[in-house]
């Protein structure tokens, strides 16, 4: 079910559903470094880049690949940073990062050493404060998992990031996924899988057959159940593709189903892996910023997979201002309900550590949902006072109902009467 390479040395053509995959990560990868080198006290981040599926770096049109988008992102970074630093009186940044490029094909890495060694000359000669080491490697990425994490594990090396940008939907099993997340204190995933390559070619009524197609996703038989009884083909395949993402749910504290928007061509998800929920945050953000990019098939409130798949088209969020308002409309009706699971208040901090894994929506719209709720208040830690704005709001400060709602009373005296019952 693996779609065929791209052919490197001939000339890969750069379809416009990567090009927009790209843009997606070069702003997290921009994003993440910021947030992570902000401290004034800090004087040197470490991290690791791991490109499991390289390429040759440089597309037919001229446009970077994946290697030269990480390499050129860690250079503008080292060089914003300390042009800051400088300005602002305080001592500069050392960024250190090893990137391990692989790609099975033996050519495609020859090729994609040329197209980086301009870039990384570059660099060691006008970017001193980047400290940068460049493994190349030629395998399959499962056979070669096991090298990376050694070698990362000897390295010392906590913030890891890797980019599995396989081919459809066979390349990388779902144990490799899990124990990178689970090997490493600081790791985030982007993985892109042919979700409707799995789906054009299940069998529906074979279940013996159906069960070994979805076994390398970690999908048991047992799990299989939940299709029985849908009458329809779109409800069958939605199904499908919700006992999928539920198995790489598994894998991490936050994993995100989202889709690259490819209206012409096929559809496969980037799903983002973290166990924190700032990560998620972010990736959320960046979302928003790319509207064209993204969609999400379900709901945009606190229960994004709660949706009829027959109904798809109508449950489209596209990450657009039109799904930022619909967002915030259910925003205001899930956040207070949600609340009532914890009693009447709870810690934002745990609060969207809680809610993260079931919404696609933007932070600023979560947190203006609440300051602009009737029925919602957010305390600071001590007690003594209530935010006012939405970007004010802190992981430290309390969400609670207010004891005098205007819509909620209603709520729990529905909640009464079905206990009498």
């Amino acid at each position: 079910m693996s779609k065929k390479p791209y052919s490197w040395v001939a000339g890969a053509v750069l379809e416009e559903h990567s090009r927009r995959k790209h843009k997606v990560i070069a702003e997290y990868v921009a994003r993440y470094l910021t947030v992570r080198c902000q401290l004034p006290q800090q004087s040197r981040f470490r991290l690791a880049i791991v490109d499991g599926f390289a390429g040759g770096g440089q597309y037919k049109c001229g446009s970077p690949g994946s290697p030269l988008i990480f390499i050129n992102e860690l250079r503008v970074a080292t060089e914003q940073f300390n042009i800051k630093r400088q300005a602002e009186g305080m001592s500069p940044l050392d960024i250190e990062c090893l990137l391990i490029l692989n790609d099975f094909d033996k050519e495609t890495v020859e090729l994609l050493k040329t197209n980086a060694a301009s870039l990384i000359a570059e660099i060691k000669e006008n970017v001193p404060k980047l400290h940068l080491r460049v493994e190349y490697r030629n395998e399959k990425f499962d056979e070669l998992y096991p090298e990376v994490k050694q070698l990362l594990e000897r390295g010392s090396y906590h913030n890891v990031l890797f980019n599995l940008d396989q081919c459809g939907t066979g390349s990388v099993e779902i144990n490799t996924i899990g124990d990178i997340v689970a090997s490493f204190t600081s790791v985030e995933i982007f993985y892109t899988f042919g979700i409707q390559t799995l789906l054009t070619f299940l069998h529906q009524t074979d279940r013996g057959a159906l069960a070994r197609q979805l076994a390398p996703f970690g999908v048991s038989p047992d799990d299989l159940s939940q299709l029985d009884g849908l009458m329809t083909k779109d409800a069958w395949l939605g199904a499908a593709e919700r006992i999928v993402f539920e198995s790489f749910r598994r894998c991490a504290n936050y994993v995100s189903p989202f889709s690259i928007h490819n209206p012409d061509g096929w559809r496969y998800w980037l799903i983002h892996f973290a166990n924190s929920v700032r990560a998620r945050q972010e990736y959320n953000n960046i979302l928003h910023q790319n509207s064209s990019a993204q969609a999400h098939f379900g709901r945009s409130g606190l229960h994004m997979l709660s949706y009829d798949p027959s109904e798809a088209d109508s449950m489209l969020y596209m990450f657009d201002a039109a799904g930022r308002a619909e967002a915030k409309k259910q925003l205001h009706d899930d956040i207070p309900r949600f609340i009532t699971n914890y009693g009447d208040a709870i810690p934002v901090g745990e609060f969207y550590a809680s809610i993260y894994n079931a919404t696609p929506a933007h932070m600023h719209d979560i947190n203006s949902a609440i300051i602009e709720n009737p029925d919602l208040e957010v305390i600071t830690e001590q007690g003594g006072g209530e935010r006012r704005k939405a970007n004010m709001i802190k992981t430290s400060d309390i969400l609670r109902l207010k004891q005098q709602r205007s819509f909620f009373p209603f709520f729990f005296e529905n909640q009464s009467r079905v206990a009498k019952k």
